[in-house]
Order: C-alpha cells, then structure tokens, then sequence
C-alpha cells in the first residue's frame, strides 16, 4: 500500500492507497514543533482506528510547503515505516513541464494539485486550492504548468480583520448570510469576507482567462471550496482529494510503484 502526506502551513493530510482505491484519508493539524515519535503515536492511532498495519506500507510520498515538516517526517518515516520517504519537488514529474522562471519556486501542493487536475480533465485548466493562502494554478492545453497567482486564505483575510479591527467580533465564515446587504454586524462581516472572496475569485478567473484566450475549465481543492464555489460563479467543479490523487499519480510514475 501507499501513504500519501500533504504537509500544509495549518494541516496536514494523509491517506492511504490500496491499488487504486483511496481506503482511509485524514486530516490533522500541523505541529512544527512534534517528534518523529510524537507524530508515531498520532499515526499509530489513526491507523488502528482504520483497521490497518504500518508494515502494510509500502511506499510514502510526501509534498510539504512547511521545512520544519521535513526532518519530523523523515524521520518518522525511516524509523516506524522502515523506509525513506520521496519528497515532491520540480523534477518529480517530469510528464508535467513547469514554465516558471523559477521551478524551484512552485510550492509542492501546487504541482501534485496540478498534476492531478490535468490527468483527470486534460484540458486547460485554472485550479483554485482554498487554504491557509489561496492559490491558482494554470496549466495549458498540452499539459505545460504556465504559473498562476497568490493570494492570503480566506482564514488569514478573516483574522486580519478581527485583529486590527478591535470593535469587530469574530464571526462563523463557514455559512453565507442570506443576502449581501447585511442588517448587522455579523451579517455584514460575513457577507465582506465570503461573497467578496467570492468576487475576487470571479474577477481572477476571469482575468486569467482573457490573458490565456480560452475559457480554461475552473475547478477548486480545499475546505472551504465547497463554500466559494456556492456562491462564486466560476468555479465548475469541486475535487476534495485532489492533492492526495497528484501525490498518487506522480508515486505510480516512480520506477518500483507498489
């Protein structure tokens, strides 16, 4: 079996393959100042909850945009797994060529959400990925990673406001209001943060879309995806394990793939 780990600045995402088949996926909070043996126990338990072994694992793969992750897993890796884990960077997928100035540059998740994007639609495509920052990711007709653009999560949006707004309350974002003229406070916090970043992804999409000439297909990653892409009006589509889908595509192409 394959272990899948997606290492972002407030969580990380781990998952379990079985051929093809994705039997067990969770999500935990990134703790850049845990132990191999600490992360041990947390995996342990996931694990066993699920019905299974580490020595079931065969292969790990891991993107992470956090470095204090990097020693922490690799660790925890050689010593519970029994081997070292690949780690994703610009040259793990060759399949895909990225057309930064700098490669080295493109964040992990971006080229395994990338990836795995354009293996399931083959197409132009923007990929919007909702987390700590929100990113958008481009990728050509032929499959060519072009760049893309970020910006602050709508969590970071929120806290910034909360925090330097001292006579502002903070409010659930995760629901929104009923209309955009808010009758309150809280309404109207809510309808700032949720339908404007609503408005800034319209704007962007559309944007990118007049530079590329071509109505690329708009499909978005992340936990509040769902939320965006019910009241955004370009987002087509919302794949949830996408990330953990790329970290499997580009373990399948590695020479000696369970």
């Amino acid at each position: 079996m394959l272990l899948v780990i997606d290492v972002g600045n407030t969580n990380i995402v781990l998952g379990v393959f079985k051929g093809d088949q994705l039997t067990a996926h969770w999500r935990i909070r990134t703790e850049r100042n845990t132990t191999e043996d600490e992360f041990n126990v947390l995996a342990a338990g996931l694990f066993a909850r699920s019905r299974l072994e580490f020595h079931e694992i065969a292969k790990t793969i891991i993107s992470s945009v956090v470095p204090p992750m990097v020693n922490i897993l690799d660790s925890f890796c050689r010593k519970y797994l029994g081997h070292a884990p690949h780690w994703i960077d610009a040259r793990s997928y060759p399949g895909m060529p990225i057309l930064y100035n700098n490669p080295k540059e493109v964040g992990a998740d971006r080229i395994v959400n990338s990836v795995a994007a354009f293996q399931h639609y083959r197409t132009s495509l923007i990929v919007i990925d909702f987390g700590t920052a929100t990113t958008f990711d481009v990728i050509s007709e032929s499959g060519e990673y072009l760049g893309g653009a970020i910006c602050p999560g709508i969590g970071i949006a929120a806290e910034a406001l909360f925090a330097r707004a001292s006579k502002l309350p903070r409010v659930e974002i995760f629901k929104p209001p009923t209309q955009v003229v808010g009758k309150d406070t809280i309404a109207s916090i809510q309808s700032g943060i949720i339908y404007g970043y609503a408005a800034m992804v319209d704007g962007m999409v559309q944007r990118i879309r007049a530079e590329m000439k071509t109505q690329c297909k708009v499909i978005a990653t992340g936990g509040l995806a769902p939320l965006i892409q019910n009241v955004a009006t370009t987002i087509e589509s919302v794949e949830p394990n996408l990330t953990l889908e790329g970290l499997k595509i580009i373990a399948d192409s590695l020479a000696g793939s369970p």
